[in-house]
């Protein structure tokens, strides 16, 4: 049972929020080039501090290995990692856009009230 502890809910968790923002909210989110900058910038925070703790000479979080994947990358961090960090940040994001988009100001211009 390889994986089933945190590599399917990790899969799952990303396949639920594209099919969320495909079907459901249509935000647009990943046509934007701010998410993807968002995205990289989560990395560039995510992988030293996730790195130093998931290192396999002295981890400070130690998973079960029956549930991983066994794939780490780099610095020996889980990919699962990365998959639920992309679920937790872009969930939220989604939501965010969402709430953004239903607060549109009204236009202005030469509309009658």
């Amino acid at each position: 049972m390889i994986g089933i502890g945190y590599t399917v809910p990790a899969v799952l968790s990303v396949l639920i929020v594209l099919v969320w923002e495909a079907a459901v909210l249509r935000t647009g989110l990943f046509a934007k080039p701010s998410y993807w900058l968002t995205t990289v910038i989560v990395l560039g925070f995510q992988i030293p501090v996730d790195g130093l703790l998931t290192r396999l000479d002295e981890p400070t979080v130690i998973y079960a290995a029956e549930h991983l994947s066994g794939v780490r990358f780099p610095w020996d961090i889980p990919v699962e990692d990365f998959l639920f960090g992309f679920s937790l940040v872009t969930s939220v994001l989604l939501l965010w856009e969402r709430q953004r988009g239903a607060r549109t100001p009204p236009q202005r211009g030469g509309e009658a009230p």
